[in-house]
């Protein structure tokens, strides 16, 4: 449980940003705000990331951007760079859904799948996030669940009447 922390805090310490305000840990998940722009999110790390990735640390983030009329966007970091011919898929539970991609990050298409997402995390136990490395060879990101519902909820009051 403290390494999740550890791991939650020195993830959002990394990004970059002028102010974060942490909004709380919840067991896997954190969840933050940054002030300018105004952005709420939670995020995670993997429970086992990828051997061999990038210089990078993967995460997946739900994020509410009220500046942009935005809430509850998925925004997932690979563990690698992915074959750029290569489907990247989300799976939570029986749920599957294919995400849009640039090299190590990928995005649910639209606000709808944004929610069927953000549904299925509120009620699963894991997520896994596949698609092929560059050299050609699969490998999953996967993310532990517990707290995700808790800390996408602290990062949406986060920023309600801002």
């Amino acid at each position: 449980m403290m390494r999740a922390i550890i791991a939650v805090s020195l993830l959002a310490a990394a990004t970059p940003a002028l102010a974060r305000d942490p909004l709380g840990i919840f067991d896997r998940w954190g969840a933050f705000r940054d002030p300018s722009p105004l952005k709420c999110f939670a995020i995670s790390t993997p429970v086992k990331p990828s051997s061999g990735g990038g210089n990078w640390r993967p995460f997946a983030s739900i994020a509410t951007w009220p500046g942009q009329n935005a809430r509850a966007q998925l925004h997932i970091r690979l563990s690698h760079e992915r074959d750029p011919r290569a489907r990247v898929t989300i799976s939570v539970g029986e749920r599957r859904f294919e995400l849009v991609a640039g090299n190590a990050d990928a995005w649910a298409p639209d606000s709808r799948t944004d929610t069927a997402i953000v549904a299925a995390i509120r009620s699963g136990r894991s997520l896994s996030v596949e698609t092929l490395g560059k050299s050609g060879r699969p490998f999953a990101d996967v993310y532990a669940l517990r707290g995700a519902a808790t800390a996408i909820d602290a990062a949406a009051l986060g920023c309600v009447g801002r």
